[in-house]
């Protein structure tokens, strides 16, 4: 997961408030809920140090954020060093818990857990005219969790025939190899849109629903860098009134097992180190030396792990001496967690959730690193 989308965050000192609550709209008075809740993580914010500016702030931003409907809720960060600017995170599902936090750096984590992997979807509904043809951003698994970046109706240059006749009459072969000639050359069209959608956006997968004829000529047709990334369904129809389930579900699937083998390929990485990257000492080691292409972590709200931290992204210790002899004057101790995200964002490096019996990681963090050295073994 690319984290550089948080680092407008981490652009403002703290302290930070970040509350996070549920927005479900499955009530009449959803609203007025989401009032209620929000009072309680104010109130809490209040408790903790937060200004009454800041909090005015997000009660603005958050009486503005639109009611959408696949928005089941919501994250708010703002920083004392800037409480006019606060940023406001839609969330596809609840939060886990209502939470508000206050302290020197937000707490992006829950929101970095919901988003979960992302993978960016180029989706196909073909038939024998034509098709559909839409590229979602990288929004998580779920087709509703990313939104539309670019869509286009293909509408194919050839209109005549389009069906085939049925038995008798001598002309019965000429008409069907006029239709299939039809297809054919609307399917090019088809397809020629979809490389050009797919070269411009760069999808991870491909998912063809549709006709089954019209499919499987477009995917007969595509670029072989594009054939080797599409996944074909039996779902999808652009008839009026259709049910969008089945090709809903079909893509989760598809986007749900891209995201598996990424995982999957990077524990494997993981594993090949034999052991080195592995735990909080050794991630911290490798963060400070911006050594770290993909770190694996666990997430774990309940986890009490905590580091000492500096102004900048890889300065983070578990020792706060160690801080000062970099050149820190003042380190603050924060959650791990939080000290993580901020320096895997400010470094470039990835980010991939695992689960607990994924991989065997001390403290539920590892490290894939970028380059091995002798002081790397030694450490």
């Amino acid at each position: 997961m690319d984290l550089s989308f948080l680092r407008s965050l981490y652009a403002h000192p703290g302290p930070w408030a970040s509350a996070y609550l549920d927005a479900t709209p499955d009530t009449e008075d959803a609203a007025r809920a989401v009032r209620l809740r929000w009072r309680g993580l104010r109130e809490s914010l209040a408790g903790q140090g937060a200004s009454g500016g800041l909090l005015a702030s997000m009660d603005r931003a958050l009486d503005g954020a639109p009611a959408e409907p696949d928005r089941l809720g919501v994250a708010l960060f703002c920083s004392e060093a800037a409480p006019d600017d606060v940023t406001v995170e839609r969330l596809p599902t609840p939060p886990r818990a209502d939470l508000a936090r206050y302290g020197a750096l937000p707490h992006a984590m829950p929101l970095v857990a919901q988003r979960g992997e992302e993978v960016g979807w180029l989706r196909v509904i073909a038939d024998r005219a034509g098709g559909e043809v839409s590229v979602f951003d990288a929004g998580g698994v779920r087709p509703s969790g990313g939104g539309v970046l670019r869509s286009e109706t293909v509408r194919g240059t050839e209109s005549y025939p389009i069906r085939k006749v049925k038995p008798g009459g001598w002309s019965q072969a000429r008409y069907q190899r006029e239709a299939e000639t039809t297809w054919q050359r609307n399917t090019n069209d088809l397809a020629a849109a979809t490389a050009h959608l797919a070269d411009a956006m760069g999808p991870d997968v491909l998912v063809l629903g549709g006709d089954v004829r019209a499919r499987q000529l477009l995917l007969e047709q595509l670029p072989k860098r594009w054939r080797d990334r599409a996944v074909v369904t039996d779902a999808g129809t652009r008839a009026s009134g259709a049910d969008p389930g089945p090709l809903d579900e079909a893509t989760t699937v598809a986007v749900a097992n891209v995201a598996d083998q990424r995982t999957r390929d990077a524990v494997d990485r993981f594993a090949e180190q034999e052991g080195l990257g592995n735990g909080l000492a050794a991630v911290v080691t490798a963060l400070q030396r911006e050594q770290v292409e993909a770190m694996l972590i666990v997430d774990d709200p309940s986890s009490t792990d905590q580091l000492w931290i500096g102004p900048e992204a890889p300065q983070l210790a578990l020792d706060p001496a160690q801080l000062r002899e970099m050149g820190v004057e003042e380190p603050i101790r924060v959650r791990a967690d939080m000290a993580l995200v901020r320096a895997i964002a400010g470094t470039g490096a990835d980010l991939l959730l695992v689960g607990p019996d994924d991989a065997d990681l001390t403290h539920g963090v590892g490290a894939i690193l970028r380059y091995t050295d002798p002081t790397t073994r030694a450490g």
